[in-house]
């Protein structure tokens, strides 16, 4: 039986972080079934891109009053409902932890993040309270509650108390076609982002303070006092967001060079500079899932990252662990660049790991809790 799914995509920022790519990624291989005729809510900015990524879904423009963050939360309270009766959908996904209070219709919610919860100094006041809420009140009310990983959905239900019968995993996956080891010519290209020459360290993530960029940046340049390691560079990629110190401190004039923080990269240049990378560092307090891992291992590069939350499910026996402190970060950075074999054997061994993980699995997990939902009846009046 075919099904009829409204999906929310009116939230993607300009800028397409985690959950801006994973609908990016996932809508194009949900239109691709047979199984399901997708729609697409979203905004007018998106018209074109939308029909070039998923030319078989069909699209709903929504109206210009939710452009802002304050007219999109209202649009979903009073418009999305609406929409979803015109089309005569058999299910909503509301992709971002909100959905419309008063749903007529089964409503699947994708849940990323526990870490409102486990770690709630890595977020300030308001986003606490604003998700928190919103977890909870979907975990009562959405028809079928989506997560990205098994630690995510078990932080969740230990968070909540709520045992979250028939919730999906749904890992997100990783578009073999852009993220793979790079050519020359897009390791060289990438590198204009830059100055300097000689191998490098790499960060990618928005700079927040669960990115534990600190504790990196002051353990990297611990880690090459090491006479062998003169000449090694940490170059950070990723735009401002709410980490002060950190921002602080790349922009400081007392930051040696061997240190750059070159800003944010395009989907373009972001493979090349990832393969180019002798080891991505990338050492989160906890992910919801950890897609800069996965693009990581994608492009054939080695992985330092930490044995929290949802990064052992992404990297599996490929990446490196350690604890994100600057001791120990000095450590281990200076243990795996001065192992040359061993860095070898784990970039080589990243993109089968990466590999497994794709789309249209993903998009195939999603149909699973699209159908619960279906079937459940929820929500309906």
């Amino acid at each position: 039986m075919s099904l009829k799914v409204l999906v929310d995509a009116t939230s993607i920022p300009a800028h397409a972080g985690g959950v801006g790519r994973y609908l990016l990624d996932l809508i194009p291989a949900l239109a691709a079934r047979d199984d399901v005729e997708v729609i697409i809510a979203a905004q007018e900015r998106d018209a074109d891109m939308w029909a070039q990524r998923a030319p078989r879904a069909t699209l709903a423009i929504v109206p210009r009053r939710a452009r802002s963050v304050r007219g999109r939360l209202l649009w979903e309270q009073f418009g999305l409902s609406g929409l979803a009766r015109r089309h005569g959908v058999d299910v909503v996904h509301a992709p971002h932890y909100t959905m419309p209070v008063f749903a007529r219709g089964p409503v699947v919610v994708t849940l990323h993040d526990a870490t409102f919860f486990s770690h709630p100094h890595l977020h300030s006041r308001l986003k606490r309270v604003f998700f928190r809420f919103w977890t909870r009140w979907s975990v009562r009310h959405a028809a079928v509650c989506v997560a990205p990983s098994a630690a995510t959905l078990d932080e969740v239900r230990r968070a909540t108390r709520n045992r979250l019968e028939g919730a999906v995993v749904a890992y997100h996956g990783i578009d073999t076609d852009r993220f793979r080891p790079a050519s020359t010519a897009a390791i060289a290209n990438a590198a204009a982002a830059f100055t300097g020459r000689g191998p490098y360290v790499a960060f990618v993530g928005t700079i927040e303070p669960r990115k534990n960029l600190v504790p990196l940046i002051r353990g990297f340049l611990d880690a090459i006092d090491e006479e062998r390691l003169a000449g090694w560079r940490l170059l950070v990629a990723g735009g401002a967001g709410w980490d002060e110190e950190a921002v602080a401190l790349l922009r400081s004039d007392s930051l040696p060079p061997s240190v750059q923080w070159v800003g944010f990269l395009e989907d373009e240049t972001l493979p090349g500079f990832l393969s180019g990378a002798d080891l991505v560092a990338y050492p989160s307090e906890g992910e919801g899932f950890g897609l800069p891992v996965l693009e990581a291992m994608a492009c054939g590069s080695a992985v330092l990252t930490t044995a929290r939350l949802a990064l052992p499910e992404v990297g599996g026996d490929v990446a490196y662990y350690g604890e994100p402190t600057r001791t120990a970060l000095a450590h281990d950075l200076r243990r795996i660049l001065l192992d040359r074999r061993g860095r070898h054997d784990r970039a080589a061994a990243g993109p089968e790991r990466a590999g497994s993980f794709t789309w249209q699995r993903s998009a195939a997990e999603h149909m699973v809790a699209y159908r619960a939902a279906a079937e459940s009846g929820k929500g309906r009046s």
